[in-house]
């Protein structure tokens, strides 16, 4: 019966189902380890449930004590801080490391895995070596560097007005690699034509920097600036490593949302609190993503 099914089939069909056979694995895959879990949150964010009783519908009751928690106002602005401060700065550096050595020759391969070797570096590990430079004297290394200019010691992560600025440089920082190799990817897609061209019309370095390579690369920076946005907005390992006094510390200067969510689902087991502010980090996430999106053809719709 099988045999002559497939035998009545025309070759599209049979194509389409095999194309479909070999989709199934990677697609019940994501199913079951992405959007299931996505579906649970949203329903869990309605309930009491401390992981091991049974669950108790309370409406929004999580989202209402959450909001009353000015904790989490704290929190949700170093989320933010974190982004909005991080992705423009990873994104010039990145861009001006990526248009020099484009242009460099010699050693291009060697240099370009020199950068890219951070991103690969386990965020563990990379945290506490980071924990490590900002240690006081005679520890720190940053802080002796800055005692060869007589300046002061500064208290870098045990300081609540530092402590964010000093995790989210090594998160910018373990990005750069990443960032710098799809802008090098961005560079050598444009054609060579515009840039001879140019050169034939007279113009300078600033000016096809200008009309030609930024132009070019804007499909490519918003695509960075779409993962790197989602990137910081979930920034934990470097905060959870790193903080001074306890995770997020000190006094919840340098905590995320992410780790809110964790504290609030493996150390106080409130599952459903916990689930109310992975609904509230997801649609934050969404309206970024889907803004960033809308700016982007908006522009290329005005062109």
């Amino acid at each position: 019966m099988i045999k002559s099914f497939w035998e009545n089939l025309t070759i599209n069909q049979k194509l389409a189902i095999t194309a479909w056979f070999f989709l199934a694995v990677p697609i019940i895959f994501y199913v079951t380890i992405r959007f299931y879990p996505t579906f649970e949150a949203f329903y869990v964010s309605f309930m009491k449930w401390n992981l091991l009783g049974t669950q108790k519908y309370i409406g929004f009751k999580n989202f209402s004590r959450i909001f009353g928690d000015e904790d989490f106002w704290i929190v949700f602005w170093n989320t933010i801080k974190y982004a909005i401060i991080g992705v423009p700065i990873s994104l010039l550096i990145s861009f001006t490391v990526a248009y020099y050595l484009n242009e460099i020759r010699f050693g291009h391969q060697t240099i370009r895995a020199l950068y890219f070797i951070p991103f690969l570096t386990t965020a563990v590990a990379m945290a506490w070596v980071w924990r490590w430079f900002y240690q006081p004297m005679p520890i720190g290394y940053f802080n002796i560097i800055l005692s060869w200019f007589g300046i002061e010691q500064q208290p870098f992560l045990r300081s609540v007005e530092q402590g964010l600025y000093s995790i989210m440089a090594p998160a910018v920082w373990a990005g750069l690699g990443f960032q710098i190799v799809i802008f090098i990817a961005g560079l050598r897609a444009i054609p060579k034509s515009h840039f001879e061209a140019a050169e034939i019309d007279g113009a300078g370095r600033f000016q096809i920097l200008r009309e030609i390579i930024l132009p070019a690369l804007k499909p490519t920076t918003v695509f960075l600036v779409i993962i790197s946005t989602i990137g910081f907005l979930r920034i934990f390992d470097q905060v959870y490593n790193m903080s001074a006094d306890s995770a997020g510390g000190p006094l919840n200067s340098t905590k995320p949302l992410v780790l809110m969510i964790y504290e609030y689902a493996f150390d106080m087991y409130k599952l459903g609190r916990a689930s109310a502010l992975t609904v509230i980090l997801f649609l934050l996430l969404l309206f970024v993503s889907l803004l960033q999106l809308w700016l982007a053809r908006d522009q290329y719709e005005k062109k």
